[in-house]
């Protein structure tokens, strides 16, 4: 019974680790991409500029964008 438990546990950990290995990946993925986008002329260095040079109307365009989905819902 012992061994059962030892090898339930080594069997979880096993997982666990692929998990976390799965996981750091796709965070380093993400990361890799949100680089690229930030790259000047990208889509987000274009949104970031405009936010910081108009933020209350950039405020104002991600509520009507939020309510326009909620909308469709």
């Amino acid at each position: 019974m012992a061994e059962r438990a030892i090898d339930t546990a080594t069997d979880v950990s096993r997982t666990l680790t692929e998990v976390s290995a799965a996981l750091q990946a796709a965070v380093g993925r993400l990361s890799d991409a949100i680089s690229a986008a930030r790259r000047p002329g990208m889509p987000l260095a274009t949104i970031s500029a405009i936010t910081r040079e108009a933020p209350l109307a950039s405020l104002f365009v991600a509520f009507l964008f939020g309510v326009a989905i909620a909308r469709r819902r």
